[in-house]
């Protein structure tokens, strides 16, 4: 996870010096990145397909293959479809791992799924932290192309050898949590799509993942606007402009936030869990809207919203596996996981709202109601829905069978 985290988080990097090489706008290259989640996300459910089908050490070891051969086209492009197909690919290469990896998390560790697939999810929310400086140094000294291909190459061989370390378990290698409410049997895709969980689920993800994408892919801009942007936060022992320091504190926090909630969720419940951190990120984004002009505030509560957002990617998909087993959990999780793709459709409309109104404070107050309605349906809707639906799941258990958990068929 690790080592596909830089073929969305280093992009940004890119982007400077690929304007100044070719002198396209920018609009234009940023399609690349659209491209890049549109196809992470939408093709999720063939991944899945593919996840149950052959198991998780052929599927990274492809999506290895895919997310070294995009990075080094784009060191060979000269055009915009050049850098088009390469986040196309990209987007199949990290789509391939990240849903392999989060699902033999789900496998695994039936009592710790939140923490599992958090510390999981953790490791692409960080993963550029370290390689930061590293490919905007050789960006500097070596040019964009030779960054890369030599980051291209050395992400894809890291991921393939990791690959072959990986299975899932073997029948009987884990049994079903007693703390938690679990289905105590495997649903299949058409099974998932005909719960009303599944589809107040997906509303929920929505929702948040919106509300987050908005304020992250706009947060250079708000911060521009709120007159914040160049702010020099001076700490003692260095000094940085604010906006560069938020965006370290994204991923610090994104990190964070994924085996944090995660870990909270496996001892209080998802649904509380869910409460907690989607009132935090509305109630963060209305005070970014209302406070954001103090650099200060803007730090500490762009720091607030990050962490309340980062654990979308590990409550809903142990929320999945607990509702619905794991033996299809690939197939199902993907359907779930395209939520992040209309939701990034959805953030132009942030653009566009601002333009109308004149303020980004209206973009903000928008999406913190998206985040309020989803804590709204967290705390009403979504217990008595779940508890339901695992009532339902043991009812529907042959008698003549032991209730079994998904794991026990990965």
């Amino acid at each position: 996870m690790v080592a596909t985290a830089n073929i969305q988080y280093a992009w940004t990097l890119f982007v400077p010096e690929i304007q100044e090489t070719f002198g396209w706008e920018r609009a234009s290259i940023q399609i690349a990145f659209t491209i890049f989640v549109l196809v992470q996300t939408w093709l999720a459910p063939i991944e899945g397909y593919f996840i149950d089908k052959l198991g998780p050490r052929l599927m990274v070891a492809f999506g290895a293959v895919f997310i070294g051969t995009a990075w080094v086209i784009n060191s060979q492009a000269t055009s915009l479809m050049g850098f088009y197909l390469g986040a196309a690919i990209g987007g199949i290469g990290v789509g391939s791992i990240y849903a392999t990896c989060i699902n033999n998390a789900l496998k695994w560790f039936p009592d710790r799924r939140g923490l599992a697939v958090g510390l999981t999810a953790g490791g692409y929310g960080a993963g550029s932290a370290a390689t930061i400086l590293p490919i905007a140094a050789m960006i500097d000294s070596a040019g964009f192309q030779e960054t890369f291909f030599f980051f291209g190459l050395l992400q894809g061989s890291l991921a393939f050898v990791a690959a072959w370390f990986l299975r899932s378990p073997k029948v009987g290698e884990v049994k079903a949590s007693n703390k938690l409410n679990q289905s105590r049997r495997d649903y299949t895709l058409t099974e998932a799509l005909g719960t009303k969980l599944f589809w107040l689920m997906f509303l929920m993800f929505i929702c948040v993942v919106t509300g987050g994408m908005m304020a992250v892919a706009q947060l250079g801009v708000i911060a521009q606007d709120l007159g914040v942007k160049e702010f020099q936060v001076d700490l003692y022992f260095f000094v940085m402009a604010a906006l560069p320091l938020a965006l370290m504190l994204d991923r610090v926090m994104n990190g964070i936030s994924r085996p944090l909630f995660g870990w909270i969720s496996d001892h209080i419940g998802r649904e509380k869990t869910m409460v907690i951190a989607f009132t935090l990120e509305g109630l963060g984004i209305i005070a970014l809207g209302a406070f954001g002009h103090n650099p200060w505030a803007f730090l500490i509560l762009s720091g607030v919203v990050f962490l309340a957002w980062g654990e979308v990617y590990s409550l809903f998909s142990a929320l999945a596996g607990d509702a619905f087993g794991t033996k299809h959990i690939g197939k199902i999780y993907g359907v779930l996981y395209t939520a992040k793709g209309i939701g990034a459709l959805f953030v132009p409309v942030g653009n566009l709202l601002m333009e109308a109104t004149g303020t980004w404070s209206t973009v903000l107050y928008t999406v913190a109601g998206m985040d309020l309605f989803a804590a709204f349906l967290a705390v009403t809707l979504l217990p008595r829905t779940l508890k339901a639906h695992v009532a339902r799941s043991t009812l529907a258990t042959p008698s003549a069978e032991k209730p079994t958990t998904a794991s026990a068929h990965a």
